[in-house]
Parts: structure tokens; sequence; C-alpha cells
């Protein structure tokens, strides 16, 4: 489902990108296929200087569809980043990336707490938002980052997933498989 990015696969993801329901809410933007070739080299170098975490979504047939992020990294936290193309909008794609990612950052990487800064004008993302159980808004919690992040205007919700929020999650998760569903007593 997620891969370490490269650039070959840079002409699929620069199609999937510029659809005008996706490219707004892009990062790292770029209007040409070779400033997108550009944007995934500074990627990659950041990453092997540590200075982010990128990861490359695939959908079933190991063809990429998307990429999911982590920026900004300071004191164990960073910002979330994920886009996916158009054509695998509403198909649980999302939802298995981000989990998939959270295990890597939680368990391999050190993360203590990934936010996602979302606009309040992006129905789409914060409803995804939302939809994630171990996810929590932060706005007050982390009151000096919403600041930051709306240092000009306040047009972002910050949202947080920390470790022990998603740990929770997860081992809630299995004693639940485990039980078939039913309640644990």
């Amino acid at each position: 489902m997620l891969k370490i990015r490269d650039l070959h696969e840079v002409p699929v993801l620069f199609d999937l990108m510029i659809h005008p329901e996706v490219f707004p809410y892009v990062r790292h933007k770029a209007n040409t296929l070779d400033e997108y070739y550009f944007v995934t080299k500074k990627t990659m170098e950041a990453e092997d200087n540590a200075k982010l975490i990128s990861r490359t979504i695939l959908d079933e047939y190991h063809h990429p569809i998307g990429t999911i992020n982590l920026f900004d990294i300071e004191e164990n936290h960073g910002f979330l980043a994920t886009w996916i193309g158009k054509p695998y909008f509403g198909k649980g794609y999302n939802k298995q990336a981000k989990e998939e990612f959270f295990n890597e950052l939680f368990f391999s990487k050190g993360i203590d707490g990934i936010f996602m800064k979302v606009r309040k004008t992006n129905a789409r993302s914060l409803k995804a938002a939302q939809k994630l159980p171990y996810v929590s808004i932060a706005n007050e919690s982390y009151i000096n980052v919403y600041q930051k992040i709306n240092a000009s205007d306040d047009i972002f919700n910050l949202f947080v997933i920390t470790k022990e929020h998603y740990t929770a999650y997860q081992q809630f998760a299995t004693v639940e498989a485990a039980s078939g569903g039913e309640e644990v007593s």
C-alpha cells in the first residue's frame, strides 16, 4: 500500500495531482512535469536528511495513486499532508494509507504526534479527519500551534493524532476483532 518515493512514479502522480479537485489541496504543487520531478527529487533529498517522511500510496495493483507525508518535524511532532487522485476518491485508500503510515511513524520512526491542518472550507478533508476515531480537534489543546498556522487568517482547524490515542484505538480494535464485535466482559 505504501512505498518509499522514487522518480519513476512522477509522470503518473503528476497526472493525478493536476486534477482540479486535487490540485488546490496539494502542499507542494507543480505546474509542469519537469517541476514535479524537481519537487519529488527535493522531497527525496529532504527525507535522506531526516527533514520529512514521504511515501507513495499504491492501489491493490501497486500503481501510484497519491502521496502521504510528514512535514515540519519538530520535537517528535509533524504535519500530515496527503493527497489521492480523483479516480480513487471514496474507495477506502485514504484511511488504509493513513493507518499504515501512522504505524510506521509511531512504532518505527519515534514520532509522538501528528498534526493535521485542514482548511475550514475543505469539506472533504474535514469529513475524512473526523471519521478517524483516534483524531482529536487540537485548536485549544495545542493553542500555540493553532495560532501559528492561523497567524495571518483564521482559516484552518488543527487536529492531532497522538501515539497514545492511536495505540489505544489499535488495542481496542484488536480486542473487538478477537471478540467478533461482541461486548467483552
